[in-house]
């Protein structure tokens, strides 16, 4: 199903879970698929006993990237057009993310359509771990 203008208000929104039970082995892969190492995400004894947290914790981008996948199955593959998340808490082996998205704004724009999205994700404690915003192209 295509995402079309007319079928959209300001005030809709889609949601979506995109990380159930988040294991420690995805947060490594995720570190190979990356690059980044960093031992606050691989290493549980450096996160403890050097960093002081109790555990290692995902990368942000991982958040994000799951939560982009959420904005894709919704608006289409290739329809993005701008995407921006503020990293607002850790995310732990364990947690569940729920990703939101809340149309803000419906533009027309040299006979294109635009929508603006508020995004949230939340942990199943309900704690908001991502806060951003993102802008989809989509059909009239």
């Amino acid at each position: 199903m295509t995402l079309r203008a007319r079928q959209l208000n300001v005030g809709d929104t889609h949601s979506e879970t995109v990380a159930h039970n988040l294991t420690r082995t995805q947060i490594v892969q995720y570190a190979g698929a990356s690059g980044d190492y960093m031992p606050l995400h691989t290493d549980e004894v450096y996160a403890r006993e050097v960093a002081g947290y109790p555990t290692v914790f995902a990368h942000g981008m991982l958040s994000m990237g799951a939560t982009g996948v959420m904005l894709t199955n919704w608006v289409g593959d290739g329809r993005l057009t701008d995407y921006s998340a503020r990293f607002t808490r850790q995310v732990w082996p364990g947690d569940d993310l729920t990703a939101t998205a809340t149309v803000t704004a419906i533009d027309s724009i040299e006979g294109q359509y635009f929508i603006q999205l508020d995004i949230t994700t939340v942990n199943q404690n309900g704690e908001t771990v991502i806060d951003g915003k993102a802008t989809a192209r989509i059909d009239p």
